[in-house]
């Protein structure tokens, strides 16, 4: 359906339009007693709602309440307030038309040429981890209405969904108005801010209603703000941006502390390094290139300083490689740790937090990017992939919190089952190898990995790369594969540099051959029916 014809001779010039009555009611009020003085400043009326009226009538401002245009009470828990043809014809009347101004008058009903309205806080709620009836009162109503209203009829109203506005809007306040351009961008977030806002509701009510785990959302709406504009991405002629989701909890919500400007490949690469790091449960440290570890380690026993002592031995994987690395740590950076990078060329080190001491030995460093992770960081439940018309949506690959007691069950197809000690090189090497592109190979010992075999497309190759990684160390090192063996090949080359122990998923129609390599060579060989390709 088309919409109203409209005799374009009536329109009249609308750049700049002063204001006269300001709507403002908001959940999030920082800035909002600033603000409500600047416009009361202005001899401009207020009109406002429920906590909002009474924060501005407290700060001792004139305000005068919806209810009292609408001559209809609040009600229903305040769930009704501003759901009324004396708001919204004020919100949507287009002044360049005589018509609209004749009924507005014959009505008399006063426009509205500025509202300040933000939502309920609906995506915090659900990340305080609220349920049931506490989310849904928190699913606005009226604000979107009036939100979409006034973003309509930008033209002749200015709309305003976030406090990070409002020195904008006051300097247009003091200027006179706002200017057609300023209400346009303003309408632009504004619908951003409600299509967000419509999203997170629908993923809420979508994942609730998933009686089957293995089903997923029929649909996917996802919603990001661009936060900064990179200098270029993976390679110098390609535009590039960092956006932040909201809700999100991960690297792109990082505090850069010291510095050059991030690029794109470090956030890549940052990402990486705080998947690999914190698939551990003691202090571990892992060292990316090019999205792939060349290092990752846990702390020595009883070391003195475990996050400094996991670099160490991080880093002694592949020194070379290491050079111009990003570093992410899962504890707090230490004096230590950062005394021991001193004369290591490092791109960027992420971690939960930097000891002071630390700081002020990279503040050396002054092209060291340093990022703190927010305080309520987590792992994604989810991984999105872009792909050609589309995109692909999966469950993150996750190792279960209890996995020592998971590796009881891995079936034991060679050998004997090792102490304590090599259960646990196992189980380190078999959770390294998940961060390593596929075809992935770890040698590891002592929970450090000696060498690794990434991104090769056969298996074999990975193994060979993953020895010759090792030199020496190979000998006495244990082995995971993210994929099974299709050939007893590769781990033929893992044997002859005498790894003890290897853990593998197990299902290749070849499994046989494998088995009986590993047999004659007397290593001890585990299955665990679970593969981890991470392409």
């Amino acid at each position: 359906m088309s919409g109203p014809s409209h005799d374009k001779s009536l329109f009249r010039d609308r750049d700049v339009v002063p204001v006269r009555r300001a709507l403002i009611s908001v959940s999030d009020k920082t800035g909002l007693l600033e603000l409500a003085a600047a416009i009361a400043a202005q001899g401009i009326e207020i009109v406002s709602t429920g906590s909002t009226a009474a924060a501005i009538r407290g700060a001792g401002h004139e305000v005068t309440d919806v209810a009292t245009i609408t001559g209809f009470p609040e009600s229903l828990d305040g769930r009704v307030k501003t759901l009324h043809p004396s708001v919204h014809a004020g919100l949507l009347a287009d002044l360049r038309l005589a018509s609209h101004e004749q009924q507005l008058a014959d009505l008399d009903i006063a426009p509205f040429e500025l509202v300040i309205v933000n939502l309920y806080p609906f995506v915090e709620t659900v990340a305080s981890g609220a349920e049931g009836d506490d989310v849904v009162e928190q699913i606005d109503i009226g604000g979107p209405a009036m939100v979409r209203a006034s973003a309509k009829n930008y033209a002749n109203v200015a709309i305003v969904t976030s406090p990070e506005s409002y020195p904008q809007v006051i300097a247009g306040l003091i200027a006179g108005g706002s200017t057609l351009l300023q209400r346009r961008e303003l309408a632009a977030r504004a619908f951003a801010h409600t299509a967000a806002y419509d999203a997170a509701v629908a993923a809420w009510f979508s994942e609730g209603s998933l009686q089957d785990p293995r089903s997923l959302p029929q649909s996917l709406t996802i919603k990001a703000e661009r936060l900064q504009v990179l200098r270029y991405g993976e390679n110098s002629h390609q535009r590039a941006a960092l956006y932040t989701r909201q809700g999100g909890h991960g690297i792109a919500q990082a505090t850069q502390l010291q510095g050059k400007e991030m690029s794109y490949n470090n956030y890549v690469d940052a990402d990486a390094a705080l998947r690999t790091a914190y698939d551990m449960v003691l202090p571990a440290v892992a060292i990316i290139k090019h999205a792939n570890p060349c290092g990752i380690a846990v702390s020595a026993p009883k070391a003195a300083d475990p996050i400094a002592s996991a670099h160490l031995r991080a880093h002694e994987c592949d020194p070379i490689s290491a050079f111009g690395g990003v570093i992410a740590a899962n504890r707090v950076v230490t004096l230590k740790m950062a005394e021991n990078l001193k004369d290591i060329f490092t791109e960027v080190i992420v971690a939960p937090g930097f000891e002071p001491a630390a700081l002020e030995v990279f503040r050396a460093k002054k092209n060291l990017r340093l990022l703190q992770l927010p305080l309520d960081w987590r792992q994604e439940r989810m991984d999105v992939r872009l792909v050609s018309g589309g995109l692909l949506l999966q469950d993150a690959d996750r190792f279960a919190d209890d996995i020592e007691s998971v590796a009881t069950n891995w079936e034991l197809v060679s050998g004997e089952r090792p102490d304590a000690a090599g259960m646990t090189d196992l189980i380190f090497a078999w959770k390294s190898c998940r961060a390593v592109k596929s075809n992935a190979i770890v040698l590891a010992k002592g929970s450090a990995t000696v060498g690794i075999g990434m991104g090769q497309v056969n298996r074999v190759d990975s193994c060979r790369l993953a020895v010759e990684r090792a030199g020496a160390r190979a000998a006495g090192s244990v082995a995971a594969s993210d994929a099974f063996f299709p050939f007893a090949d590769g781990p033929q080359v893992l044997l002859d540099a005498g790894v003890t122990a290897i853990v593998q998923p197990g299902g290749s129609v070849r499994d046989d051959e494998v088995i009986a390599a590993a047999r004659e060579a007397g290593v001890t060989m585990f299955f665990t029916g679970e593969r981890h390709f991470f392409h």
